[in-house]
């Protein structure tokens, strides 16, 4: 674990205006002082981020949300008290003074109380907002240890902290809560029948005026290996058919039984949710680095508790490179 020295460098770090990847409960972020637009510029140039895409400012506790946010709703107090600390992230109109890098230049401000030990030590040691996407190259699989951090970021990154493997392993559920209706913009391990219990009203969908939020672009958490979602038969038969061509073939199965081929490389999954989640992104890291000529993964269920899931592999799937299937 994390020692106290670690800490204070890293805390030293970010007062110093440079990047620090840490763990969360969900994926490792990579931090910046989020008052400092010079250090917050960083984070983009080291993940090759676009300047509009807004980051999320990760605070000790929710009695932060005033330092960043000019009004704090009901339902957000309803909610930090439910869920936080814990993977849900609000998104609240910005207070004054709040720059427009961390917002992607908009008018609202997405907010989170992460659980882990190493980011609340982190947090309430350094005293500000800590502004941290994941701890990847833009819209690539993200990391969920610091090994992925440095085998990706490497030297770019002043100090990595090592918490060991994320818990959740896909990034958090996001709430906007900055219009007149609690609108879901990215699903996460915080489920949406889990909000409407917590909030009593059920939520609406995002529409043309909802806000910009961080991993929602069609194309992201993608491999460099073209991957396709396919369901368990089709997959095999996609397996075997590329495998007969003399491609290679990598698949992440959750219920469907190996093909007899000897050059598929194949992972089987969990059939929980939960454990699912928690290592998909690794078990995308290890099927890219295989360096086969396409990565299949069976489709999860429609499940409510899966959609998350579902949500990332649908825009892994469009963010990966194209390949020919015939």
């Amino acid at each position: 674990m994390t020692s106290d020295k670690e800490i204070e460098h890293a805390v030293a770090v970010l007062r110093a205006g440079g990047l620090v990847a840490f763990p969360t409960e969900t994926v490792y972020g990579l931090g910046a002082d989020a008052s400092n637009p010079d250090a917050v510029s960083k984070v983009f140039a080291a993940k090759g981020r676009p300047h509009d895409h807004p980051l999320i400012v990760h605070v000790a506790d929710a009695a932060r949300l005033a330092d960043w946010a000019r009004a704090v709703p009901e339902a957000a107090r309803t909610l930090a008290r439910r869920f936080w600390p814990g993977p849900l992230t609000v998104i609240l109109k910005r207070a004054a003074g709040v720059g427009d890098l961390v917002t992607g230049g908009q008018d609202t401000i997405a907010l989170r109380v992460p659980s882990h030990p190493v980011a609340q030590a982190l947090l309430r040691q350094f005293g500000g907002g800590i502004a941290a996407p994941s701890a990847n190259r833009f819209g690539r699989v993200s990391a969920t240890t610091a090994a992925h951090v440095r085998s990706e970021l490497g030297a770019e990154v002043d100090c990595i902290l090592d918490g060991g493997a994320a818990d959740v392993g896909i990034e958090s559920t996001i709430l906007d809560l900055s219009g007149a209706q609690p609108s879901l913009l990215r699903p996460g391990a915080i489920t949406a029948r889990q909000l409407e219990a917590a909030l009593g009203r059920p939520l609406a969908p995002p529409d043309a005026n909802s806000p910009r939020a961080p991993g929602t672009l069609a194309r992201h958490y993608a491999p460099r290996t073209p991957l396709r979602v396919l369901e368990g038969g089709l997959m095999l038969e996609l397996a075997a058919s590329l495998a007969r061509q003399g491609k290679r073939v990598a698949v992440l199965a959750r219920s469907a039984s190996r093909p007899l081929q000897a050059d598929v490389r194949w992972i089987a999954a969990a059939d929980d949710a939960k454990a699912y989640a928690h290592d998909l992104y690794a078990n995308l890291r290890e099927l890219d680095a295989a360096k086969c000529d396409m990565i299949l993964v069976e489709a999860p269920p429609p499940a409510a508790d899966w959609a998350a899931i579902g949500d990332r592999l649908a825009r892994a799937a469009a963010g990966a490179a194209p390949a020919e299937t015939t």
